[in-house]
């Protein structure tokens, strides 16, 4: 290697860095390139641009792999949730607040990707890979968000998100046809670290590799969620795992020390996922004042196993008449209903009880790089579950 010499050309000022009490903080680029974005409206801070950049790189790369417009919701630099559109049913709609609304397709998209866990969705960046309409706006508008990326926004659409916040809003428009470097750099304390990019294409053939279970048999729809979960852990903090259903995310787990704790963190999120579906959920009788985010954070807050009285409390103070206890009898039964559904993990499974959790929430589809020393055992254990599992053959860390 030889050494390199670098010149960069400030472009814009950040509110702040990291933190508000990180100043200071700008944006540059490497003489004679130009940015991939524009601003439209607002003054982003650090984390809002690391957000938009890794946002946007997941939806485009769902986008060309499925052929369908993409969606993300990006907190703290992983995904909360991200989608591609895949028509919504009746349960669905009502789950997330969208039933007599006109949804479009890429809409669709984001509803899915905020609908996987819209606790961590709250003050999200949102990252869309197709022109955003009015219908979007309009979905976008209910929700409390950071900032959005897009390749292209609607006149009236782009007027309705730039009176959010008080006309803070962060719009960025970017260039879908930028070409990304080979070899990005990063400093830290004075190092400055150097890679070539991480430009793997994920594709089903990738995904489908080597298929090491009994069980050999992908479905269609199992291969198409497979790419929404790997393509999102691409983009998320290590360790990482991703459950996926019916074209969307709904359990993520990141940025964990252990493989079996990122499945307890993502299995939990698609289990209240799934029970956001349970009829004592939806048949809740809100009062009719309350609003979007008092209705998610009461529906969660109603699944949780122990309530204390003050809980208790407010959660009747929403509600027209008395409601009982969601039982853990109830939900137990309610979770044996979830099946089909497909996960992908960034690296190997070390050890079989990762197995042993999957199999106790309707997990069906596996992909992992394979590679571990106990990768027979962990094989074995899949077996037992009848579980279709693939080895990759490639790590995907990210941080």
């Amino acid at each position: 290697m030889t050494d390199i010499k670098k010149s960069y050309i400030h472009k814009f000022d950040l509110r702040y860095g990291i933190n508000p009490h990180q100043n200071s903080a700008a944006i540059y680029t490497q003489e004679n390139k130009n940015l991939p974005f524009e601003i439209i409206n607002g003054h982003p801070s650090y984390i809002n641009i690391l957000d938009a950049l890794n946002s946007w790189l997941l939806v485009k790369e769902l986008d060309d792999a499925l052929k369908l417009p993409a969606a993300t919701s990006f907190k703290h630099v992983s995904p909360a949730g991200a989608a591609v559109s895949v028509e919504l049913d009746e349960t669905l709609l009502e789950v997330y607040d969208c039933r007599n609304l006109d949804i479009s397709p890429i809409a669709t998209s984001y509803i899915r990707a905020r609908g996987t866990d819209p606790s961590s969705s709250y003050g999200d960046f949102i990252g869309l890979s197709r022109n955003i309409d009015l219908s979007t706006a309009n979905i976008i508008k209910k929700n409390v968000s950071d900032g959005i990326i897009a390749p292209g926004f609607d006149e009236k659409a782009l007027k309705i998100l730039k009176e959010k916040k008080g006309g803070k809003y962060i719009i960025l428009k970017v260039n879908p046809d930028y070409k990304s470097p080979d070899i990005e750099f990063r400093e830290v304390n004075g190092v400055v670290f150097s890679q070539s990019r991480n430009s793997l294409k994920i594709t089903k053939e990738s995904i489908l590799n080597k298929v090491v279970t009994k069980n050999s048999y992908f479905t269609e729809e199992a291969c198409r969620d497979l790419l929404v979960a790997t393509i999102s852990l691409k983009y998320t903090q290590s360790n990482s795992v991703v459950f996926a259903i019916n074209g969307q995310t709904i359990g993520i787990g990141a940025g964990q020390q252990n493989r079996l704790d990122c499945i307890k963190m993502a299995s939990n999120k698609s289990k209240k996922w799934f029970l956001r579906q349970h009829p004592k959920i939806l048949n809740l009788p809100f009062r009719k004042q309350v609003g979007n985010v008092d209705r998610t954070n009461a529906r969660n807050l109603y699944i949780e196993e122990d309530l204390s009285s003050s809980e208790i409390k407010i959660l009747q103070d929403l509600f027209t008449d008395s409601i009982s206890i969601f039982s853990n009898e109830e939900k137990k039964e309610w979770i044996k209903k979830l099946s089909n559904v497909s996960l992908s993990s960034d690296a190997f499974f070390p050890f079989r009880d990762n197995i042993d959790h999957l199999s106790k929430i309707g997990v069906k589809y596996i992909v992992q790089p394979g590679g571990s020393n106990r990768d027979e055992e962990v094989i074995s254990a899949t077996n037992e579950y009848g579980i279709a599992m693939s080895f990759s053959g490639t790590r995907l860390f990210h941080h």
